[in-house]
This record gives structure tokens, C-alpha cells and sequence, in this order.
């Protein structure tokens, strides 16, 4: 390289602060480079490998024609699965590690593998599916941990490392920029605040770490956005979970083995341009509120339909999305403040997050195969969907009619008998007089039929 492009070089990387403390000289001697603060965090990147069984039914013997005419019983049979992703220790003097929920879901035994090649049996403290996060647990001791950031100070533009083990290959790194903050709407997960970045993310990389140039732990790398269907490739577009929103995740899991959200009470949909015409009103983004359930936190505080929500704890509400999302990462208790505008007027409104209701009835009541399961009618409202009802399985007992016939705790019941339910009343109605159940229930990402006889 020349001499006067490799000066302009070194005078570029110089211009950068957190370039600038690394060694740098020409004529043979070491250039800018981040292996210093790699060979400090590399050791608390791991990479998880899981083993764990799903049921599964044959389609042909799921299909109703086919259980009509020739009367065989629905037989789900076990299907051992095989996971690999990475995790980033945030805790050596426990033995915490964070990842991603779809890296363990499902799994029996985890193995946790460091960079020097020693590899430990890993237990898990609690899972978050709607943020995707996960704690996992391993014997302390020799353990390296990486400081958190704080990853609201992060900007478009500053510089970023990924540290992962995509497609199987081993720890790798990447290197890129911060390209957005505050991504949501992406349907990825129910809950998102994404950090955007090119720093190369592959599938193997979810639950990976995202750093900064001081080697802090900025995000927990999660997804990538293909080029087209079927491609996994990287084309510069991931996501990574923030770590702030992470750290109160784990913190609720490692207290409580799971995450107690809140609602609000209250249904809304994005402004239009249009809509702001119709209201007069000269702002032209946020969510303009048009239910609010009666004797909810949103009733107490005074909100009312067609008031229009700006602003949500300071932050600048662009959609309902944004609402939807800060609630669902409140804790019950909290209190969320809300700016308004009603009739041309700015107003300041508070109301406190309040658990949701969940009802539960033994399966008996709605047919002697459901025994043992203890069944949810759910009633979750969120300002993106409006008041949502389904029915979910809270806890089944083994060995009961309901865990022979394959039932688990968390499958969401779509359908009995070709029934559409979401409620108790739609499950009593599609089960009665019925000598067999045919349910249709989603757990997880994978959808399926059970046939109890």
C-alpha cells in the first residue's frame, strides 16, 4: 500500500476515539486492531448445543377423512431434535449465561462449550418467549463474564462487535456499525426494541454477543433479515435484543423462573395522516386510542377513546406498536406515564400496570380426555390487536388422560372438534355429547392435531 494512502488510513482511524488508544505505528510495528479487547471477551462467548424430543403426528393419520373411514387413533410418537446457538456469561460468580429462548426451547440436556474447548452440562433458570430470552445456568468457577453496558447511550453509527458460532463453524467475529435503534413491527417476536446492525449475523450467531469497542455487552445478538425465502445468508441486516431490556428480563427469570406481565386495558391503532385530518390535530404520528376496557388501569387514569397517545414515559410514541411494547416490558406495579392530546390540548396521564386475568377449569369439565389438564381462558389486551381470547393449557398432571393423549403446559387450543374456541363457552359447546375431542393446537411454532378417543 502506499505510503501516502496507508497515512491517510491511519488518520482515519485516528479521527475515532475508541481507535485511538490502540497501538499504531507504520514500518513493521502493530496497526489498529481490536484483538486486545477480543482476547478479554471471547472467553465469555459460548456456544450451546442442545438434544431434546418433540411429538409429532403422521399427516396422514392426522387427517380427519382418514380417522373417519378407517377409525386408527391419533398416535403421536417422539422426535429427538438438535439445536446449535451461543450464549454470553453475564454472572461467573452464579453461573448465569443469556441466550436466546428458540436456542433451548424444548431442550433435555444443554451443553455449554467455551473457546478453550471445555464443555459443562448446562441446567435452565427460566425462558421468555415473547423476547426471546433465555437463562441458563452452569456450575461457577474459571468463569469470565462480560460487563454490561448501558445500551440506551447507544447511537447510529457507533461501531459494534458480534461474537458467535454460526452455522456449527466455532466462535467467529464480525465487526460492523450500529444501523438503527428502536426496531419493532417486525414480527419477530411479540415483544421488540431491536438494535439494528451489519456486523454479520448468521443462524448459530442467536444469543451471541453484541459489543462495543470497550468489549461491554451492548445486545444479545437474535435475527437476520434473508434476501428471499429459504436463504439464511447475512445480506447486513440482524438484530440484536437490547441489553437493558435483556438484564430485566434475566433478572425476573432468575427471581421468579419466568416473566409476570401486565396490562393496561386499553385498544388503539396507529395515526393516519388521514385520522389527524378527521381530528384536527397537527401532529401527525402516534396512538389514537379507540377502546377502553371498564374498571382497567386505562379507565382509572382517565384515558378515553380518541385521545391520542404521544408520548409514553418521555419516549416519543410513532404507533401503537410503541405503547404495546413498553407495557408488555413493564413490570405490574409500575407506573407508566402517558401524554395525550384531547380536543387540541396536551394532558398528562398515569396509570399502574395491573396483572392479567387468567382463569383456569380442570379439562373434566369440558370432557373426561381433557382430565388432568388445567385449562386457561386467557384475556390479554394490547393496543396493536384489541382485547385477544384463547384458551391455553396452564399445567397438565402425568400420567392423566390429557398427558397420555399428548397434551403440555403452554399448548394454546385452537380448535376442538373443527370449532374455532377462545372461550369456556365455545369449548363446552364443541365438546358436548362428543365421544371423541379432536383438538388443534399450536405450541410453539409448530401446529398440530390430537386425536383423544
Amino acid at each position: 500500500m502506499p505510503l501516502k494512502r496507508l497515512g491517510w488510513l491511519l488518520g482515519l482511524l485516528l479521527a475515532f476515539p475508541a481507535f485511538a488508544a490502540l497501538p499504531v505505528s507504520v514500518d513493521g510495528q502493530s496497526l489498529p486492531s481490536l484483538a486486545p479487547m477480543l482476547q478479554q471477551t471471547t472467553p465469555a462467548v459460548v456456544n450451546i448445543s442442545t438434544r431434546g424430543k418433540v411429538l409429532v403426528q403422521s399427516p396422514l393419520l392426522s387427517n380427519p377423512l382418514f380417522q373417519r373411514y378407517f377409525n386408527v387413533p391419533g398416535v403421536l410418537s417422539e422426535r429427538e431434535t438438535q439445536s446449535l446457538g451461543s450464549g454470553v456469561v453475564v454472572d461467573a460468580d452464579n453461573g448465569y449465561i443469556l441466550t436466546n429462548n428458540h436456542v433451548i426451547e424444548g431442550a433435555l440436556e444443554i451443553t455449554v462449550t467455551f473457546n478453550d474447548g471445555r464443555s459443562e452440562t448446562a441446567e435452565i433458570i427460566g425462558r421468555d418467549p415473547d423476547t426471546d430470552i433465555a437463562v441458563i445456568k452452569i456450575k461457577p468457577g474459571g468463569l469470565t463474564a462480560l460487563k454490561l453496558a448501558d445500551s440506551s447511550k447507544l447511537r447510529v453509527g457507533d461501531f459494534v462487535v458480534a461474537i458467535g458460532n454460526p452455522f456449527g463453524l466455532g466462535q467467529t467475529v464480525t465487526s460492523g456499525i450500529v444501523s438503527a435503534l428502536g426496531r419493532s413491527g417486525l414480527g419477530i417476536e411479540s415483544y421488540e426494541d431491536f438494535i439494528q446492525t451489519d456486523a454479520s449475523i448468521n443462524l448459530g450467531n442467536s444469543g451471541g454477543a453484541l459489543v462495543n469497542l470497550h468489549g461491554e455487552l451492548v445486545g444479545v445478538n437474535t435475527a437476520i433479515l434473508g434476501s428471499g425465502e429459504g436463504n439464511q445468508g447475512n445480506i447486513g441486516i440482524g438484530f440484536a435484543i437490547p441489553i437493558n431490556l435483556a438484564n430485566d428480563i434475566m433478572q425476573q427469570l432468575v427471581e421468579n423462573g419466568e416473566v409476570k406481565r401486565g396490562r393496561l386495558g386499553a385498544q388503539a391503532q396507529d395515526l393516519t395522516a388521514e385520522l389527524a385530518q378527521a381530528f384536527s390535530l397537527q401532529v401527525r404520528k402516534g396512538a389514537i386510542v379507540t377502546r377502553v376496557e371498564q374498571g382497567s388501569p386505562a379507565q382509572r387514569s382517565g384515558l378515553q377513546v380518541g385521545d391520542v397517545i404521544v408520548r409514553a414515559n418521555g419516549r416519543v410514541v410513532t404507533s401503537s406498536a410503541d405503547v404495546h411494547n413498553l407495557i408488555g416490558l413493564m413490570r405490574i406495579g409500575q407506573t407508566v406515564e402517558l401524554e395525550v392530546i384531547r380536543g387540541g390540548e396536551r394532558q398528562l396521564l398515569r396509570a399502574e400496570i395491573q396483572p392479567m386475568k387468567v382463569v383456569t377449569l380442570d379439562g373434566s369439565e369440558f370432557s373426561r380426555h381433557l382430565a388432568g389438564a388445567q385449562i386457561g381462558e386467557i384475556h390479554q389486551s394490547d393496543l396493536r390487536r384489541g382485547l385477544q381470547a384463547y384458551l391455553q393449557v396452564q399445567q397438565v398432571e402425568p400420567g392423566s388422560s390429557a398427558w397420555n393423549a399428548g397434551l403440555r403446559e403452554g399448548d394454546i387450543l385452537y380448535s376442538i372438534n373443527k370449532q374455532r374456541v377462545a372461550s369456556f363457552d365455545d369449548a363446552f359447546a364443541a365438546a358436548r355429547s362428543s365421544r371423541y375431542l379432536l383438538l388443534n393446537i399450536q405450541r410453539g411454532e409448530q401446529a398440530m392435531y390430537i386425536l383423544l378417543k
